[in-house]
């Protein structure tokens, strides 16, 4: 396995070379991306039934849904967090 484990919230995680694009939900472009995801079951939703804050791209095609912040994720990724300090 190569890559790092990233935590997405919530005790969830998604290995780091699978992801290729960490985007914030609020468009409409993003929207439909999540809808059709949903309609060929390529989503996974890893909020908890909290408010979706980013969603994850990987590379088999599967949308991601995080209520962690897309920054938060983005800094997490390129290994700029730190797990003990408050963001």
């Amino acid at each position: 396995m190569e890559g790092r484990l990233i935590n997405i919230g919530f005790g969830n995680t998604v290995l780091s070379s699978r992801v290729v694009a960490v985007i914030m939900p609020n468009s409409a472009p993003m929207k439909r991306l999540r809808e059709d995801a949903r309609g060929a079951q390529r989503l996974i939703d890893a909020t908890h039934g909290r408010k979706t804050r980013s969603i994850i791209v990987t590379d088999s095609n599967h949308i991601i849904l995080s209520a962690v912040h897309g920054d938060t994720i983005s800094q997490r990724l390129s290994g700029n967090h730190h797990p003990g300090r408050t963001e």
